[in-house]
Parts: C-alpha cells; structure tokens; sequence
C-alpha cells in the first residue's frame, strides 16, 4: 500500500452539506485525484471519482452529485453505489466497488489517513 501524508487537509467538515457530498482534489501516490466525500453526521467516506465501468468522473458537473436513499449515481451511464461501501447495486458494473480512499475527521476538518 502506498502511505500519504496523513496531515493533508481536504476541506472543512462543514463544507459538506450532512447528507450530501463534494469533491476535492488531493495529492496521492499516483498523482492528483478527484476524491468523492459523502458526510452523514460527523461521518465521512471517501472514494475516487471514478466509475468502474467507464473510468469517467461520477458527478454530472465539477463538485455535483446525485444521490438518492443513500446511494450514488454515476452521472454518465446511471450505476448505483452504496455510500457507505462504494458497491455497486444497479447499472452495467453492478457487483464492483468504487476505489476507497481512507479520511479522517479532526477538528472538523477532512484529511487523508495513513496508509491508504
């Protein structure tokens, strides 16, 4: 596993609505990324903003989500992810996950965690 400077800050908590999601752009092994955030409460989940199916970005514009019931739909060909494990339960890659980056909260603010 490839670690990341855990002290990267994301954004603040607060600036994802509770219930909804934004994208951020980090620094990881690989280079930069979009990253998926998803807050449920003080919770956060993070993943890449891809979607296995096609490799394209997940929202329908920069930052832009649609999420219904606790899930997340690919804006390009309509898969369905869980937010909490990034399974995909309906579309054309239904069975595959979407990449999983580690966050951690602290002091309101969203940061990589180590070892991701």
């Amino acid at each position: 596993m490839d670690i990341v400077t855990p002290a990267q800050p994301l954004c603040r908590l607060d600036a994802i609505p509770d219930g909804g999601a934004t994208a951020v752009d980090a620094m990881l092994a690989d280079g930069e990324e979009s990253l998926i955030l998803l807050r449920h409460g003080e919770q956060v989940h993070g993943y890449l903003n891809v979607c296995p199916h096609t490799g394209r970005r997940l929202d329908y514009a920069p930052g832009k989500f649609l999420l219904k019931n606790d899930t997340l739909i690919c804006a390009v060909h309509g898969a369905t992810f869980n937010q909490g494990d990034g399974l995909c339960i309906a579309g054309p890659c239904r069975g595959e996950h979407l990449r999983e980056v580690a966050v951690q909260v602290v002091d309101d603010v969203v940061h990589l965690s180590v070892g991701m």
